[in-house]
């Protein structure tokens, strides 16, 4: 097998291992099953990733990876901070059948009892904080802002956020998206002294 298809044979397996997991929880996914759902041998399945926990901390990782991409492509952007932080509030509301919030939900709870999940985990959720304490860093240095810890600000959105997410999208019905989006602007520009409106 050439490189090249390895790594395109690596790229199914893991896009694969991500549909069963969304399917079956990380708890309940066996190699077997990803083996199964990709037509391949369990051998194929170990011998990219040795074991089941890193099976499931890689295609963890993969998912995510898929956010901080988007993430990547704001944040990079020539944008001003105001709208680099709507389209980041954007990118953090669940929408549809919020694929990756589960996942996201699965792997925080799994991270509890897998080390190698919870690196996996920590790396990529503090990436998402230190992007968002970013961007409040240039609109407090550009004067869009008024706050004096953006890291602490970062911390405290991110925290709302996480917690509606879980509501929106594992209880049906709890609140709705535009809670959602209302109540997250509201905590935002209260840290940020902003009208709420600026960030509609």
């Amino acid at each position: 097998m050439t490189r090249r298809a390895a790594e395109i044979r690596l790229d199914a397996l893991l896009r694969t291992a991500c549909d069963v997991i969304v399917e079956r929880g990380l708890a309940n996914t066996r190699t077997a099953d990803v083996a199964q759902a990709a037509g391949v041998s369990q051998a194929l399945v170990f011998y990219h990733f040795a074991t089941k926990e890193r099976l499931l901390a890689q295609a963890f990782a993969y998912a995510v990876e898929q956010d901080l991409a988007r993430l990547d492509v704001v944040t990079r952007s020539s944008a001003p901070p105001l709208t680099k932080l709507r389209r980041i509030l954007k990118l953090y509301t669940p929408a549809g059948r919020a694929t990756s919030w589960s996942m996201w939900i699965d792997g925080w709870s799994e991270s509890l009892r897998t080390p190698e999940l919870e690196k996996v985990s920590r790396r990529l959720d503090l990436r998402w904080r230190q992007d968002l304490a970013a961007v409040i860093s240039a609109g407090v240095a550009d004067g869009t802002f008024q706050c004096a810890d953006p890291d602490g600000a970062a911390w405290r959105i991110s925290a709302v956020m996480d917690g509606l997410a879980v509501q929106l999208a594992v209880h049906d019905r709890v609140i709705s998206r535009r809670q959602f989006g209302e109540w997250v602007r509201l905590v935002t520009a209260r840290e940020l002294g902003l009208d709420q409106a600026e960030l509609d």
